[in-house]
This record gives structure tokens, C-alpha cells and sequence, in this order.
């Protein structure tokens, strides 16, 4: 078995303090810090490249910059990264998206994943003129995606759905290759969408119980439909030379967090719709003790920031031992960060990897480097 790594973008800013944002709440003062130019994600994402990291993820929505027109930029500074774009499919038409995509694949050199983010929240929904609940969000989500797959395949489609409608819809040249689909999503209708479209189900950072849990609900469902998704994790980490000093680190971020900052973030999430939102904030219950939730998974992270809310903090070697806790629950794919994210990408690259290298489960994506390295930290 061969675990995947992904890196992200902070296309909110970045900073030495976790720059809150998303579901809902705008991003926090901090991401003013390192503005999300082209120039730093660019060097975020080389830095990625070379340390091994398969792709970078970008979020959507209205915090952050658009994904689709930075990765297209940041692509031009690099050579194998891939992109994982986050977007969402009620913005856009499904045809167009399906073009997009191909037009992306041609000029990046095939490194499009998509990652499709149907949308937890009514009111942000709504300032972008979409107003169905969000069980119809998810609806109109499996039958775009229906319709995006009909395209990709060369095919002509036709639909005429609850919400979607072509006619006559055909692509001129379609991807090569086919994106591969990542989605998310924990309540009953998201699982059913999942189960259909999924070829990565992603969960957020909960406990391993929970998470086997996520895997084997979507694994069921997914075998109704003849279909067998892999599956990926969402993750912050914390990762050093020794478990003292990756925890000092937490500390001090814990410390940066302004009680009315907390506050006013808590209150804007307490009013999502997301499932998996909800499930995020049970983890800490806003306060700041018992934050870690599970030996080296902290739950600090979700105090000021939607979406992705725990972190795996320790030495690399614990670090490690927690990837290959999940990796044993059948998560194969890792979608990792951590603040400020040049600097974390090379504690994760040069302390983490050598190590589930070593053990045989992961490899350099560029064959043409020595990946028999010798592992450089022990603590």
C-alpha cells in the first residue's frame, strides 16, 4: 500500500498564526500576513513539489480567492504538482465546468483533481443567487455530476433533471485524463451522492473511531452502486523534532486565539447546515479544554476556523504512527496543512516521509529521485 500526500493553498492568506475563515465566516485578520499572491502560493507549491507531496488542495467560497483562475496561474511555476480545486457546482454551468476542466488538463499537462463542494451554508449560498435548501444542493449536485461524466466520456447528453437541464450537450475535445472526483459530505443525502460519483470520499480529522465509522457507511452504499471509491482525510499538522516542541507550538498558536475572536467565530458556525460542521464542533465544544480528542489529534484548530478543524500534533514519529493509524482504517489519500504553510510543508516533508518511507508505505511521485533516504529525526 502506497499512501498519497497533498499539501494545500492557503488562497486566504497565510500566516504564523492559523488564519481562520470559511463555512460561513470571513477569514480572520491574520491571513493579511502573507497575502495569497501568485508569487507565495507559487513557492508554497514548488516547495510541495520537491518534498513529494502528490497535489495541493484550494478551498472555495467567498473568503478565499478563486481556485480555479490561482491554480491555473500557480501551475505555469510548476512542473508535476497537481491541483485539487475546490469548487462548487451550482455557480457554474455543468457543461461549462466540464470544458473548463478539459481546457485545464490540456495546458496543466493532466493535473486536475476536483474536489466538488455542493455547499453547507443557505445564507453564503444566497449571496451568490442560489437559493435551494440543502438537500436540493445536493440533488442538483448528483445530477451535474452525471451530467459532467456524460461529457468527459465523449459522449452526448441529455438531461432533463429536477434542477439541470441540457440538450444537445457534447464536448469538442474532452480531458485527458479524466479528472478524478473528490467529495465529502456526512449527512444521509451527501453519503447517497458520494456513493454514485466519489472515486476519493473525504472526510474531516475526526477521531479513527469515527472515521471507520464515515468509511464503512460510504463503503456500503458505494457497493449498491457496483462502485468502489478510495478514501482520504482532511487534516491540520503540528509536526517536530521531538512531541515537547511540536506541542510548545500548539500552545502558542492556542495563545493567539483573541477570546472574542473565538466568540464571534463560534456564533457564525453554530449557524451552519454542514453535517460535517456540526460534527467538527462537538470535537472541542468551544471551549480550550480537553482539546486533544485523541492521543496527538487537536481539535484547537476548529476555535477559529470552519471547515478542517483538527490537527495531528507530535514528534514526526508520532505523527507517523497516526497516519498509519488511519492508514489501517483504509484511508489512503492525506490532505495535509499546517500554519504557515511553506514552513510546515518542510517539517512534514523532511520529518514525516523519510519515516513512511522507510516502512514501505509511501514513494516520491518523481521516480527519477533516491527515496531510499536515511530518516533524519528519531524523536
Amino acid at each position: 500500500m502506497s499512501l498519497t500526500f497533498h499539501w494545500f493553498l492557503p488562497t486566504n492568506g497565510d500566516s504564523r498564526h492559523v488564519v481562520g475563515g470559511g463555512h460561513g465566516t470571513p477569514a480572520t485578520a491574520s491571513g493579511r500576513d502573507r497575502p495569497p499572491t501568485v508569487a507565495y502560493l507559487s513557492q508554497i507549491a514548488r516547495a510541495a513539489e520537491d518534498l513529494g507531496f502528490l497535489g495541493a488542495l484550494t478551498p472555495t467560497g467567498a473568503w478565499c480567492e478563486d481556485a480555479w483562475l490561482t491554480t491555473a496561474m500557480v501551475s505555469q511555476h510548476t512542473e508535476r504538482l497537481k491541483f485539487l480545486v475546490a469548487f462548487r457546482p451550482g455557480f457554474v454551468s455543468p457543461t461549462l465546468a466540464a470544458q473548463m476542466a478539459s481546457t485545464f488538463q490540456r495546458h496543466s499537462g493532466g493535473r486536475l483533481l476536483l474536489n466538488v463542494v455542493t455547499g453547507g451554508e443557505s445564507h453564503e449560498q444566497r449571496a451568490y443567487g442560489d437559493f435551494l435548501d440543502k438537500d436540493d444542493r445536493y440533488r442538483r449536485t448528483g445530477e451535474f455530476l452525471e451530467i459532467v461524466r456524460g461529457l468527459w466520456e465523449g459522449g452526448t447528453v441529455d438531461l432533463k433533471g429536477e434542477h439541470l437541464r441540457v440538450e444537445d450537450a457534447r464536448l469538442a475535445r474532452v480531458p485527458d485524463p479524466v479528472p478524478e472526483v473528490y467529495f465529502g459530505g456526512s449527512s444521509p443525502i451527501a453519503g447517497e451522492i458520494a456513493a454514485r460519483h466519489a472515486d476519493v470520499y473525504l472526510t474531516w480529522g475526526e477521531p479513527p473511531a469515527q472515521v471507520a465509522e464515515k468509511i464503512e457507511w460510504v463503503r456500503g452504499l458505494a457497493a449498491h452502486h457496483g462502485r468502489v471509491p478510495r478514501f482520504g482525510i482532511r487534516l491540520h499538522v503540528i509536526t517536530r523534532d521531538t512531541s515537547e516542541a511540536a506541542w510548545a507550538e500548539a500552545d502558542r498558536l492556542l495563545a493567539g486565539f483573541d477570546p472574542e475572536t473565538v466568540r464571534s467565530v463560534q456564533a457564525g458556525l453554530a449557524r451552519s447546515e454542514s453535517e460535517g460542521q456540526r460534527r467538527m464542533l462537538a470535537l472541542h465544544g468551544g471551549g480550550r479544554d480537553g482539546l486533544e480528542i485523541h492521543p496527538n489529534l487537536w481539535a484547537g484548530i476548529g476555535l477559529v476556523r470552519g471547515g478542517a478543524g483538527t490537527a495531528l500534533v507530535g514528534s514526526h514519529a508520532e505523527v507517523a504512527e497516526r497516519i498509519q493509524e488511519y492508514a489501517a482504517l483504509g484511508i489512503s489519500e492525506f490532505v495535509l496543512s499546517g500554519y504557515p504553510h511553506l514552513e510546515e510543508a518542510y517539517w512534514f516533508g523532511e520529518g514525516v516521509l523519510p519515516l513512511l518511507a522507510g516502512a514501505g508505505l509511501w514513494r516520491h511521485p518523481d521516480e527519477r529521485r533516491d527515496t531510499s533516504v536515511q530518516v533524519p529525526f528519531a524523536g
